[in-house]
């Protein structure tokens, strides 16, 4: 993926947060953003779990994960209280953004819109200068995903070449 500027995150509301995030606030950080439903499957049973242990795994490095709750089907099921009792029983330890609505009627969020996600779930990596530097629709290999972590990690290090 050719580096370009992240979008910004267009959010109505934010939990496991005091402050709703920006992008811009967290430069210097390596960012991952799962995009996920709650009645999503693959989300439930492997994109959440994923995205907790790179939480857990990457503690005490840059590196800020964020859930981006973004619904582009069954909307009425799965509104903000839904969303508070689906964080609590999971036990969700990071922040969590509500994707705003789309535009004009649209069915697919904003933030879903201008990331042109497919689907849930989604792996976003942004780097520390705030760039999109891989997205990948589905379950992402873990693998994978710790070693790009740490690629990105490098860069701000200064140990690896950064993207241009």
């Amino acid at each position: 993926m050719d580096p370009r500027p992240a979008p910004p995150w267009e959010t109505t509301t934010w939990l496991g947060t005091p402050e709703p995030l920006v992008l811009e606030s967290l430069l210097g950080r390596v960012v991952v953003v799962h995009a996920f439903q709650m009645l999503c499957p693959g989300c439930v049973s492997r994109g959440i779990p994923q995205a907790q242990r790179v939480a857990e795994l990457f503690a005490r490095a840059p590196v800020t994960v964020v859930g981006l709750h973004t619904v582009f089907e069954h909307h009425e099921a799965m509104g903000v209280e839904a969303l508070r009792a689906f964080v609590h029983e999971y036990r969700i330890r990071f922040p969590v953004g509500v994707d705003a609505p789309g535009l004009d009627g649209d069915p697919m969020p904003r933030t879903m819109r201008a990331y042109d996600m497919q689907g849930t779930p989604t792996t976003v990596l942004i780097d520390a200068q705030g760039r999109r530097r891989r997205q990948v629709f589905g379950v992402h290999d873990d693998l994978l995903l710790g070693a790009e972590i740490g690629t990105l990690l490098a860069e701000i290090a200064g140990n690896a070449p950064a993207a241009r």
